[in-house]
């Protein structure tokens, strides 16, 4: 009784018409170049501990008209091809729990998946007159904040005296004590350019 995994070195034998392995203890995956085994034209896998899914080089064996993956752990997907959908029998794969598509039965969660438009409610048109009600209405505010802050400041200096006297005075000191910045800053760029020349 053979164990292990089955050995890629198989693969090369593009020759091999027949390949049984059938009813041993082998493990780990269905080589993926099995699929290169051109005169290929039957394979029986069948009670073994094989796990993984079936290579995709398998769906496009025309020489292949018998195989038996039968009572093993595969799981996924069954490859999509010309010679794989002529081998139309479920028992080929029976016994592997996790396999799905055809022609099992069991069919694959994203083959239940279709894409479906969103569904209308009717309120859409609602729901945009809402909106834009709501961004009316905080502008609105905003405006009306800005207006009103505005008009107290202004207010304020037209109709109180001292408040209008001090804005000005504020305004005359900040302007003096720019006017006296701008001018030592000129004066000492001045001096740091003609040291230089002196130095000459």
């Amino acid at each position: 009784m053979l164990d292990g995994v089955i050995p890629v070195e198989l693969c090369t034998l593009s020759g091999l018409r027949g390949l049984n392995l059938s009813h041993n203890q082998l493990s780990g995956n269905i080589p993926n170049k099995i699929g290169e085994l051109s005169l290929l034209e039957s394979l029986d896998l069948s009670d073994n501990k094989l796990v993984g899914s079936i290579p995709p080089s398998m769906s496009n064996k025309p020489s292949l008209s018998h195989l038996d993956l039968s009572h093993n752990n595969l799981s996924g997907k069954i490859p999509e091809g010309s010679q794989l959908q002529t081998l139309h029998d479920p028992s080929i794969y029976a016994d592997n729990l996790q396999l799905c598509g055809d022609p099992l039965p069991e069919k694959c969660p994203r083959d239940d998946e279709q894409v479906r438009p969103p569904m209308s409610t009717g309120n859409e048109d609602e729901d945009d007159e809402e909106n834009k009600l709501e961004k009316i209405c905080f502008y609105f505010v905003i405006f009306s904040g800005y207006a009103t802050g505005l008009w107290a400041v202004i207010g304020t200096l037209l109709f109180k005296r001292d408040w209008r006297l001090a804005y000005f005075r504020f305004a005359d000191e900040a302007k003096e004590r720019i006017l006296v910045m701008v001018v030592v800053k000129l004066e000492r760029l001045k001096r740091m350019m003609e040291r230089p020349a002196r130095t000459e």
